[in-house]
């Protein structure tokens, strides 16, 4: 290799040294895609684990007053007109969830997450399926009476039903949930 001259700055040097320097050919590699990881709210789900196991705590409390007549419910101040509306699915079904072979402390935990999952996707009617209990003890409906109760203790219900017989009858609710 040759010497440069003597040059009078280190910048002259350099560029006298890379004057012959071409860029490398591209090489046919594809560097990998790798989606950024989306950000995890700790504490948010922290919150709402929380409120889940409130929720079923509640749900077991067996000392409450129990509901006699509970194929309907309707929030106070709201029209009755509601109700017909709801059995009649003027409100299209937008989700349902269905709660077969679940213990009632399950099945409580079940039905608060799948509200609080339709309140943030902004689902305005939704059916339970919990069954008839006609394979429970005595065969008794546990869940039937349990998940109705649970609802009328949730802010976000307006409304529930016991839907007509083509749409899950004795063994569902259809709710109606705030907007």
């Amino acid at each position: 290799m040759k010497l440069p001259p003597r040059a009078a700055n280190d910048l002259e040097l350099f560029r006298e040294a890379v004057r012959d320097v071409r860029p490398a050919p591209a090489s046919n590699r594809v560097e990998p895609y790798r989606p950024e990881r989306p950000a995890v709210a700790a504490k948010r789900l922290e919150d709402e684990r929380a409120v889940l196991a409130e929720l079923g705590r509640l749900a077991d409390d067996t000392d409450d007053i129990e509901i006699e007549e509970d194929r309907l419910f309707l929030r106070p101040g709201l029209p009755r007109d509601i109700l017909r509306k709801l059995r009649r699915t003027h409100w299209v079904i937008q989700d349902e969830v269905d709660l077969h072979g679940m213990t009632s402390a399950e099945a409580a935990l079940a039905t608060a997450a799948f509200l609080t999952e339709c309140l943030r996707l902004g689902v305005r009617c939704v059916r339970i399926v919990h069954g008839k209990g006609l394979r429970s003890h005595g065969r008794q409906p546990v869940l039937k009476h349990k998940i109705r109760k649970l609802l009328t203790k949730r802010d976000e219900v307006l409304a529930y039903v016991e839907p007509r017989a083509a749409d899950g009858g004795g063994g569902a609710v259809v709710v109606l949930l705030k907007g």
